[in-house]
């Protein structure tokens, strides 16, 4: 804590020296690019998100760099100048973010409208007992849960109404759109999910509870809700138990949790190794819809043959 709190000193130093620099000394920015909406976000599902919804009236960053993790972050003095000029800051919240709120409070920006994206989730508590000493008692991966997104979607399209009324019939247009379509989405998977023989499967970290809601099922993991440490000797015995009395023929694995330890796993019990994403990063070249289709694709084919 003492070290975020000196980083924020840092930025809060380094700002000053961004607000001397004159604008003029570089490179010219179109009158387009100025009318659009300057929207901030943590990470990048919520970019997506945003994107979505704002369309071409807004200019979206992520503050969490691709392939960072994002449980660890802490923003840099470029992220809090960012937040200075921007006009939306959207999080996800249930404690993704804990340097959130010092950072907008680092950037002394009166109109800057924060969004939680969280708002109106109905918010499952974690069992990591470590974690919640350092990012809460809330699980905080709802971007996973097709439903949960539906929200955090309509919470970013309020966001930015708010910051740009003029245009809100068009974020309005924009947010059902892409709601019908993570709704399609939903219910096609809805209805597959009804007729596996199995509800369980084994995943690099435990991210997937909300998935796991939506459809009814039941995830055990390598790692813990915030991927900090690998499992114990007794975990993993545990977790090869599950596997054999589960007939578990599937081990999940994300590149930032532990892909070793699944695959060591999955030797174990004669498992195949399967990809999966978190969508915190951009992966692939590929849309968050089509990640999720991915995801979902995958769980329903390792359910369907248990």
């Amino acid at each position: 804590m003492k070290k975020r709190i000196a980083a924020f000193i840092l930025c809060i130093i380094s700002l000053a020296g961004f607000a001397a620099c004159s604008e003029s000394g570089g490179k010219s920015v179109s009158a387009a690019q100025q009318s659009k909406l300057r929207v901030y976000v943590s990470f990048n599902a919520l970019k997506e998100f945003a994107s979505a919804v704002g369309g071409d009236k807004v200019d979206v960053k992520a503050m969490i760099p691709d392939g960072a993790e994002p449980h660890d972050f802490e923003p840099k003095a470029q992220d809090i100048a960012g937040l200075g000029k921007a006009d939306v800051f959207v999080i996800n919240g249930l404690g993704m973010e804990p340097w959130a709120e010092k950072s907008v409070a680092a950037a002394g920006n009166k109109n800057l409208v924060v969004a939680d994206a969280s708002k109106g989730v109905q918010a499952i508590k974690t069992e990591d007992e470590e974690g919640k000493k350092e990012h809460g008692q809330y699980d905080p991966h709802i971007w996973l849960s097709l439903k949960c997104a539906q929200t955090e979607v309509r919470n970013i399209r309020d966001a930015l109404s708010k910051a740009d009324p003029a245009n809100k019939e068009y974020y309005d247009k924009n947010c059902e759109n892409y709601v019908s379509q993570l709704e399609s989405l939903y219910g096609e998977f809805s209805a597959k999910f009804k007729s596996v023989p199995s509800k369980n499967f084994v995943t690099g970290h435990a991210a997937f509870a909300y998935l796991c809601r939506d459809f009814g099922l039941s995830q055990n993991s390598v790692e813990d809700v915030f991927a900090e440490g690998e499992p114990s000797p007794q975990k993993l015995a545990l977790l090869v138990e599950y596997c054999r009395k589960n007939n578990v023929k599937t081990i999940f694995a994300e590149e930032m949790a532990s892909p070793e330890v699944s695959k060591a796993l999955a030797r174990d019990v004669g498992a195949k190794v399967e990809t999966i994403y978190t969508l915190e990063s951009a992966e692939d070249g590929k849309s968050y819809l089509e990640r999720m289709r991915i995801n979902l694709s995958r769980i329903y084919e390792s359910l369907a043959v248990a």
